[in-house]
């Protein structure tokens, strides 16, 4: 009898197994919808990969390489994190989401990190690699050769901040093996992956990574979001001193990515039974990749659907029943997935709960503009950037209340019509933007003849821009023949 056990475990060990590959042959493959991976973080060992494989459009995670290589220069002593950078032109005129600074403000290495991992801030992934690398392309070189030597062989790289170009590529096991290396490499600096919230001047920006300060013992890592790439995040959590790592590519929301991720996690810790019956899925640097071009989810992530333009702060929630799009399969639907609140006690939560309750308090993390400062001049600095804050123009819809035009504002013809300037910004939805820019203005200005009290003209209104830039006063054409005509109407 005792003879007989073992070959009755192997045949069944070898009946599941065979069931088990001849599902993943017959089920479907969601290439086009999600890639998903989960890894453990010493060992590398995998435990679950659906298209991890895929080449993938990276986002805002390509700001993990970003980071590692900034942190890499500091540890060797090449730069420190009190070292001063610039922002350049280049860098104000990149796409939200970002802190929004006038080129030429200054600010050390360290608050620049801090502003990029958690604003997801793309300004200041340009000011790092410029203060580094000395141009996007230097630094962009210097992340291709890391990634080479890390065995990241699907990814290639074309600026920091992950905002769309040809050529700026990855998939899930090359995020893998970087969230890997970073802990590996880094431990010293891993802090920089998990803080759950900064405070620039009186303005409070939360991690966009949601498990932070939600699922128990998220530390870490990066969200990133553009329309060809759908939602990503890299995440990592830990518990009874075991670090697993999760990816997730191409979830529908913010949330959706949040939730997938915590289910990944919460099914690599809880205890199963039957793991000796599943195949080893060995190790993620072993992963096989597959010769493909990324799938692009721009008209399911940017379509007409939406009701508000996508961006990688998502706030919008799942249907917490039935799960997310492609969930079930992935993750055996959230129905079967629940977690432990406050020290792993009852009461139990779904994931899309867990999401979509609110962070554990934690003081923000301060942030500033200028070097290194502490104390009373830490205060200074702090209240300083508040001030700025205070007396630069609001930015979106200015008020309607008519304007009475000074002496140098009125046409010198009295039969001169003043045109007005056409918004010309649109919203921006190819990268990690809040869709904050939109044309917005109809203007209307009449002239009358001489002799004529002028009408109160409404202020042309200003389409939303960035920050950094200046509206141009509007020209006033050449005189016309005087007045039948209807005041001109531009929108």
């Amino acid at each position: 009898m005792h003879a007989i056990r073992p070959l009755l475990r192997n045949s069944l060990f070898n009946l599941v197994a065979a069931i088990l590959a001849c599902a993943a042959l017959l089920a479907p493959r969601a290439a086009s919808a999600e890639a998903l991976l989960l890894i453990e973080a010493d060992s590398g060992k995998v435990l679950q990969a659906d298209n991890a494989t895929i080449p993938w459009y990276p986002a805002s995670v390509t700001k993990i390489m970003t980071a590692y290589v900034t942190l890499k220069a500091v540890k060797d002593g090449k730069i420190t994190l009190d070292t001063l950078i610039t922002v350049s032109p280049t860098a104000a005129s990149q796409s939200p989401s970002k802190m929004g600074f006038r080129p030429g403000t200054q600010l050390t290495v360290d608050n620049a990190l801090k502003m990029m991992m958690v604003k997801s801030a793309n300004d200041m992934a340009v000011v790092l690699a410029e203060g580094i690398g000395g141009s996007i392309d230097g630094f962009s070189v210097m992340m291709n050769d890391t990634a080479k030597k890390l065995g990241m062989t699907q990814t290639s790289y074309v600026n920091p901040n992950g905002l769309p170009a040809d050529g700026q590529i990855t998939s899930a096991r090359d995020l893998g093996i970087l969230a890997r290396s970073f802990l590996r490499d880094l431990p010293e600096y891993e802090y920089f992956v998990h803080i759950p919230a900064i405070r620039f001047g009186k303005r409070i920006t939360g991690n966009f990574n949601k498990l932070i300060g939600r699922y128990p013992g998220a530390d870490g890592f990066k969200t990133g979001f553009i329309c060809a790439s759908g939602y990503n995040l890299v995440a990592s959590a830990t518990r009874n001193g075991r670090r697993l790592i999760a990816v997730v590519l191409g979830a529908n929301s913010g949330t959706a990515r949040a939730v997938k991720a915590a289910q990944l996690l919460e099914r690599g810790f809880s205890q199963d039974n039957l793991s000796w019956l599943r195949p080893s899925l060995g190790t993620v640097d072993s992963l096989v990749p597959v010769d493909t071009s990324p799938p692009n989810l721009r008209d399911e992530m940017c379509g007409g659907h939406r009701k508000r333009p996508a961006s990688d702060d998502d706030d919008a929630l799942i249907a917490t029943s039935g799960g997310t799009s492609g969930s079930a399969s992935a993750t055996g639907g959230e129905a079967q997935v629940t977690f432990f609140t406050a020290g792993l006690q009852p009461p139990v939560m779904k994931a899309s709960e867990l999401m979509a309750s609110a962070p554990a308090a934690a003081e923000p993390v301060l942030v500033y503009t200028g070097p290194t400062r502490t104390g009373t001049a830490l205060i200074a600095a702090v209240a300083a950037d508040a001030d700025q804050q205070t007396v630069a123009k609001p930015r979106g819809k200015k008020s309607r209340v008519a304007k009475k035009p000074d002496a140098a504002d009125k046409p010198k013809d009295a039969g001169t019509k003043t045109a007005a300037a056409k918004p010309d910004a649109k919203p921006d939805t190819k990268g990690d933007t809040k869709g904050d820019a939109k044309g917005d203005a109809k203007t209307k200005t009449a002239a009358k003849p001489a002799g004529t009290k002028h009408a109160a003209a409404k202020p042309a209104e200003k389409p939303a821009a960035h920050a950094d830039q200046a509206a141009k006063p509007a020209k006033p054409k050449a005189a016309t023949k005087p007045p039948a005509a209807k005041p001109a109407n531009n929108s």
